[in-house]
């Protein structure tokens, strides 16, 4: 379908059903790591459960309302970002990010999400992109940075998530201010 050069060896492409035993594989070797913030994942513990989170998202790229795209390092699944939500109506979407970590560190996330945002505002007209993330998940928070967003506010103790409420952060980029933001942050992908 698609396979997009991010350097280093890795690709951005398609995250689609057929992929569960790759998926699950990779969900099993960062299990913990992945679900310390979000619960991405963490029903996934067979190859069924696998292939319905990937359907859902195809589900989703069908009715133009979501989307994932897996991160490929030397040929394997290590993470990927996603189109958490997508309403072209309201020209508001969001994107956010998983990673094992044989995939941290590297500028894999903010490289593959600036390609989400190039085309969620030059090809589909969107105006603004989020990107939400628990206060205590600063590499998430960091690639927010990298990609030149605003800090808008934070939800406090909003999402409960192994025991404690979770403060959320919402950080946004709008159009207008994309391709000052993007070329402000162009080398800064670590």
């Amino acid at each position: 379908m698609y396979a997009i050069p991010l350097g280093d060896e890795a690709e951005l492409r398609p995250l689609e059903p057929w992929h569960a035993e790759e998926f699950l594989a990779h969900l099993d070797r960062g299990r913990d790591f992945i679900t310390r913030h979000i619960p991405f994942g963490a029903n996934a513990i067979d190859l069924d459960s696998a292939r319905a989170i990937l359907q859902s998202y195809a589900d989703k790229r069908a009715a133009d309302s979501g989307s994932l795209h897996g991160l490929w390092l030397d040929g394997k699944l290590v993470g990927g970002v996603l189109f958490r939500v997508f309403d072209a109506a309201t020209g508001v979407c969001e994107i956010g990010c998983w990673l094992e970590p044989a995939g941290t560190g590297r500028g894999l996330v903010t490289r593959a999400s600036r390609v989400l945002i190039d085309w969620a505002f030059d090809e589909r007209g969107m105006h603004r992109v989020e990107w939400h993330a628990a206060s205590g998940n600063t590499a998430s928070i960091n690639v927010a940075r990298r990609l030149g967003m605003t800090r808008e506010g934070v939800l406090r103790e909003s999402y409960p998530w192994r025991g404690v409420r979770q403060d959320y952060e919402i950080w946004a980029v709008l159009a207008p201010e994309w391709p000052e933001a993007r070329a402000r942050t162009a080398h800064s992908d670590h």
